[in-house]
């Protein structure tokens, strides 16, 4: 009953919708910068800096970070129906990719900052196989992490925004592919780093993928009704627990679903993201948030 994910049907794309999503991502990222990440005109390091000053411990900055993100990300998608109700899809859209992204960028920032900040616990990084281990967990990680790519246009509201119930591809393997994701990142991140900041941001993250996978649920449940329920019964949150007790049936050709092009785009990102970390660590240093 529910939708197939990660479909790209080359014939129903419109060359008009793409050239205005380029738009709109142009114009945001100049609008967040000169709001939010240029120190002489934004308000991202002033905002840094507030929270810094409620506790001299970075592990604690850290988590306040996280949750001023997750109040905001989280409330916003849990009043989503009224909202849309009052001002539309595509205003609400813009409401909450405008709340949520800045704040995402201070947390993301202030971790790559002071990521070694942190109180020492362990040094497992010239262990043998850890470098291969991290960067394979980080790998995966990031497939699980981004299903909202499978819409881009939704995304950046070109095409109006809906709350998709998704059956296929990823879905079969976990309902909740961000929390799956965001646990192994985590999980990698912390075993690399080994440290008390690591520690601090992993709780936090995972603490709040948790209450999403939750109201995610709930919030399908209200919008999909008995159709959901549906899809929650061949489907699980750990990882190939449906698959195995064999409440999820696969297709013989299952593996085409994966073979599609919002799969190879994340491929090609994460790889991207992998070597353009020297590049995210020097802009981030620039910033002294």
């Amino acid at each position: 009953v529910g939708e197939d994910s990660a479909e790209f049907i080359l014939s129903k794309q419109k060359i008009s919708s793409w050239v205005y999503f380029t738009a709109i991502l142009g114009s945001v990222l100049f609008i967040l910068n000169v709001a939010w990440i240029d120190n002489s005109t934004g308000f991202g390091k002033p905002f840094v800096d507030a929270v810094s000053e409620l506790s001299d411990s970075k592990e604690v900055v850290m988590l306040i970070l996280i949750l001023i993100f997750a109040i905001f990300h989280s409330g916003l998608a849990s009043l989503r129906d009224t909202g849309e109700q009052l001002i539309g899809e595509r205003a609400y859209r813009v409401l909450f990719a405008g709340t949520s992204l800045p704040l995402a960028v201070s947390t993301v920032v202030y971790f790559i900052n002071h990521r070694y900040d942190g109180v020492q616990l362990w040094e497992l990084k010239n262990a043998f196989g850890i470098h291969e281990f991290v960067w394979l967990s980080n790998f995966i990680s990031f497939l699980f992490l981004y299903p909202s790519t499978f819409n881009l246009l939704e995304v950046a509201a070109v095409d109006k925004p809906k709350m998709h119930l998704w059956e296929t591809g990823i879905m079969r393997i976990t309902r909740h592919p961000q929390l799956v994701g965001q646990v192994i990142w985590c999980l990698a991140h912390t075993i690399w780093i080994g440290n008390s900041v690591a520690v601090a941001a992993s709780v936090g993250l995972i603490g709040h993928h948790l209450f999403g996978a939750w109201n995610g649920d709930r919030r399908l449940a209200v919008r999909h009704g008995e159709a959901f329920e549906v899809v929650k019964k061949r489907t699980s949150i750990i990882p190939f627990a449906a698959i195995l007790d064999g409440r999820q049936k696969l297709p013989k050709d299952y593996y085409k679903e994966f073979i599609r092009l919002p799969y190879l785009s994340i491929t090609v990102l994460t790889l991207g993201a992998y070597f353009a970390h020297p590049l995210m660590q020097a802009a981030s240093f620039r910033l002294h948030w």
